[in-house]
């Protein structure tokens, strides 16, 4: 290749967005202001729970069935007790989570879901979510101005082994793998799968996304997607991090900079007509009940 044919390798730049520390949500009376704060400041925030506290039982059958809204019949066909629990404190903290997010009250927030299965925000596409659990641990992300996904895993699972360059790593990421020391390694696999399932999950292509098509750096933090050789893909599109929660869990989080900048007010009644945000709350009984306090759900 002659000099006036060759191209320039593309390098990365780091993401313009910002990212809280995750927040912990103790219960439907958690700190709310600290989500709403992480939203005005970095137009993302991530917060967890742990599924103790989101108990369904607590709320009583017909509150729950307000709060869980069209999973309500979804809910009904899970017969297994810790999946339908699961499934219930989920659904609940999200709906409380984008009801911070929208300054309503969570019986008002709707909650569909793409082909894929992820969450979306019935009639309000301004805040767009993420859900994750595992073994406990709830997980929750909001964001303006793009897409997000996260994603957690028990930080004792075993991912290191034979099969890694068919099902889970680039040939890239397995050389960077193999390099590092071997007590490492399955702490770097965990990090990528985590990181992968979150991007996966904000792409909105679930597991139609080869894992083995798109990669990151294992050893280091992530600063871009890259391409199976090790090349930048997506010159500074995603903000992308991966952290540990405690010695129990990995999460990881991707967030979408869609070069549009972050929505400056996610309030429901700024983005509605107040009239029809009126309507619909005097319909739910919204004006008519009075402020919750402690753990009321």
């Amino acid at each position: 290749m002659t000099a006036a044919t060759a191209r320039p390798v593309p390098t990365s730049r780091p993401s313009a967005r910002t990212l809280g520390e995750p927040i912990e949500i103790r219960g439907p009376s958690g700190d709310w202001g600290r989500v709403r704060a992480d939203l005005d400041r970095h137009g993302a925030a991530v917060l967890f729970a742990h599924q103790d506290a989101w108990r369904p039982e607590r709320a009583g059958l017909p509150r729950l069935r307000v709060l869980l809204g069209r999973d309500w019949e979804r809910y009904l066909e899970l017969t297994h007790p810790q999946v339908r629990g699961r499934f219930a404190a989920s659904r609940v903290l999200l709906r409380f989570a984008a009801a911070a997010a929208l300054g309503v009250r969570p019986e008002s927030v709707e909650i569909g879901y793409g082909l894929s299965g992820r969450p979306q925000l019935r009639g309000y596409d301004g805040v767009h979510v993420s859900l994750s659990h595992t073994d406990g641990l709830l997980l929750v992300g909001l964001a303006t101005g793009g897409a997000i996904g996260v994603d957690a895993e028990p930080g004792t699972r075993t991912l290191y082994g034979p099969g890694l360059g068919r099902h889970v790593c680039t040939p890239y990421e397995l050389a960077r793998i193999e390099a590092l020391p071997p007590a490492e390694r399955n702490p770097a696999v965990l990090r990528l799968w985590t990181l992968k399932e979150a991007y996966s999950k904000a792409r909105g292509l679930g597991l139609r996304f080869r894992f083995t098509d798109f990669g990151f750096t294992p050893d280091r933090a992530p600063e871009d997607v890259l391409r199976p050789d090790g090349t930048p893909a997506s010159m500074g599109r995603w903000l992308l991090r991966t952290s540990l929660l405690g010695d129990r869990y990995t999460l990881a989080v991707a967030v979408e900079d869609a070069g549009f900048g972050r929505t400056a007010d996610t309030a429901a009644r700024t983005a509605l007509d107040p009239a029809v945000v009126d309507a619909v709350l005097a319909a739910l009984g919204e004006e008519e009940r009075p402020a919750v306090a402690g753990d009321a759900w």
